[in-house]
């Protein structure tokens, strides 16, 4: 993420949408869809859902998806050319099929909050989110919420406790906040609770103020 293209809390108002927004374009209404089919795959019916055929179809999407794809260092230079507001990666990105997607804004107390509800393609134990997933989902809310308070780091240590289990189905609030900095050292907390207060898993963070160079 490049220097001074992030919104701040320093900079931009109370409640300011800091993850790119899904658009009426086609690739978000591919990959909206892409992300129906993996939901669907998984609540199916396997024994009448007619499989042969839908993977057929799926060959069929995909090998026409791959004639159209650049070359992977060509691809990687297009996804990261812009504003630094990503619309590609695994939590908040309406081109990836595997986000769910969340949506964060930025807090004037400083603090990254947003809401989403998981399904099935994020289940570990029955009926609730897997512990990798809630990580992945910390991880880079952290990573939002430190650029919202001016600053960007890689992420060094990542300290998670896991109070109960996370649901599936239900609305989930997902909050980061900036809460040091002691040079190149950033302290981040995070969250994510149900909307009715109880809070299932917490995160600490130490991120170093370091980046990984943009593709060319």
């Amino acid at each position: 993420m490049k220097t001074g293209t992030h919104p701040t809390a320093a900079t931009h108002a109370h409640r300011t949408v800091l993850t790119s927004a899904p658009q009426d374009a086609p690739v978000d209404r591919a990959t909206a869809a892409a992300r129906r089919v993996v939901d669907a795959m998984l609540r199916t019916d396997r024994g009448n859902a007619n499989l042969d055929r839908v993977a057929e179809g799926l060959d069929s999407i995909a090998d026409h998806l791959e004639e159209h794809a650049p070359a992977v260092a060509e691809r990687l230079i297009d996804m990261w050319n812009g504003e630094g507001v990503t619309r590609h990666d695994p939590v908040t990105g309406p081109e990836n099929a595997i986000a769910p997607p969340l949506i964060l804004e930025g807090l004037e107390d400083g603090s990254v909050q947003g809401t989403v509800t998981l399904t099935l393609p994020y289940q570990g134990p029955p009926g609730c989110v897997h512990g990798g997933v809630s990580a992945l989902i910390l991880d880079h809310v952290l990573g939002v919420a430190n650029a919202w308070g001016g600053k960007s780091g890689m992420t060094a240590n990542l300290v998670t406790n896991y109070h109960r289990p996370t649901p599936l189905f239900e609305p989930l609030v997902v909050t980061g906040r900036l809460v040091s900095v002691d040079g190149r050292k950033i302290r981040t907390v995070g969250s994510i609770a149900t909307t009715d207060g109880q809070l299932c898993v917490s995160v600490e963070g130490l991120f170093v103020d370091r980046t990984v160079p943009r593709p060319r």
